[in-house]
């Protein structure tokens, strides 16, 4: 069984025990979204691991964490749409001046227990938390496979539409460049 519980400074162990040496993905310890790309290259992974450290012992939603057995074993970022500045300079992304819009733009997976359905109870608990949190919205970014293209799993770091529309998101829009999609979740 998978349980899950939102990130703070008391389980920032946990976190790094998940993200281990790398940061997740080389490094990014989910800072890509949350910082200029001069400035997430600038800081490489000591300085993003830092980054996230200060947001958390400061308080600032950061996201979720999922248990199994009480081994960490994924994440999913989710705060308000405004801690993601690198949403907000998107030309595809970023689509409208909304309030009230949370993200969830990422998710990590430990590679034992892909596919077992950590990022389907991730997902759930991020309408969950956004909700309670006072969002209107939850918003997603994630890749669309109806084209039958199978990337590489490094990709779907974002999800796919299908995790989403289970969870009861709908495309709210198709950019027309890049791979992913917008989808969101009215949460009132």
């Amino acid at each position: 069984m998978v349980t899950v519980s939102p990130v703070d400074a008391a389980r920032w162990d946990d976190l790094t025990s998940l993200f281990g040496a790398n940061g997740a993905y080389s490094g990014c310890w989910c800072m890509w979204w949350r910082v200029a790309g001069r400035q997430f290259s600038a800081m490489g992974n000591a300085g993003n691991k830092a980054a996230l450290r200060e947001l958390a012992a400061a308080g600032r939603p950061l996201g979720l964490l999922a248990y199994a057995d009480n081994e960490p074993v994924g994440w999913a970022s989710v705060a308000p749409r405004d801690d993601f500045p690198r949403l907000l300079r998107s030309n595809t992304l970023k689509l409208s001046e909304d309030s009230g819009v949370w993200s969830v733009p990422c998710f990590y997976i430990s590679r034992k227990h892909r596919g077992s359905g950590v990022a389907t109870a991730l997902l759930a608990s991020a309408v969950e938390h956004a909700s309670s949190s006072g969002a209107e919205v939850l918003e997603g970014y994630p890749v669309d496979l109806s084209s039958g293209r199978q990337p590489p799993a490094a990709e779907l770091y974002t999800g796919t539409t299908g995790l989403f529309e289970s969870a009861g998101f709908a495309v709210h829009a198709r950019p027309q460049s890049g791979r992913r999609v917008v989808m969101r979740h009215s949460l009132h």
